[in-house]
């Protein structure tokens, strides 16, 4: 799904799209690397045989930071597009 940019109405304008996730990008990645890491601990739980329920457990655990990660993006999403409109009239 593409990001959302705002862009100036002039044609000759040199403005470089910005993301409405700019703000929080490092709070972003940050949270990411944490999911990337509970990922590859889910890894060695398979790699070392522990039982199934404590996977499921990890793995609904992940789901839950990644709709986290995603309602943030959508809420910085909608805020910059809001605060787009308004500055734009």
């Amino acid at each position: 799904m593409p990001a959302a940019t705002t862009r100036s109405r002039s044609s000759t304008s040199s403005h470089t799209p910005t993301r409405g996730y700019s703000a929080t990008k490092d709070q972003l990645a940050s949270r990411l690397a944490r999911i990337e890491g509970q990922v590859r601990g889910i890894e060695r739980m398979v790699n070392d045989d522990h039982y199934c329920i404590e996977i499921l457990t990890q793995i609904s655990a992940i789901q839950a930071a990644l709709d986290k990660v995603a309602l943030g993006l959508l809420d910085d999403h909608a805020r910059h597009c809001l605060e787009g409109g308004a500055a734009g009239g």
